[in-house]
């Protein structure tokens, strides 16, 4: 899983016709403690996520296996909203 924060939508006039009910979200990777790391990622988003929240998603084949996603054309998808995070690592 990765974790990530929302940070922009993408609006497809056309796209497959097994994405047409789906909202398409810009993430970008973080780390437990909020920091950047990794490039942009588009994910299909399956929990009516929003702008600014920190979300986990999954990729390949698991991204598939999402709720209503069964033979869509993804390879990630925004699986959960984190409420918080709790790391015990001397920080």
């Amino acid at each position: 899983m990765i974790l990530a924060r929302i940070v922009g939508t993408v609006v497809a006039t056309r796209k497959d016709d097994r994405l047409v009910s789906n909202k398409l979200m810009i993430a970008r990777p973080v780390d437990p403690h909020g920091k950047v790391e990794g490039s942009y990622l588009v994910a299909v988003d399956t929990v009516d996520a929003g702008f600014g929240e920190t979300v986990l998603i999954v990729s390949g084949s698991s991204a598939r296996m999402a709720s209503g996603l069964k033979d869509c054309p993804v390879d990630a998808a925004i699986v959960g909203i984190v409420d918080t995070i709790q790391v015990r690592d001397g920080k």
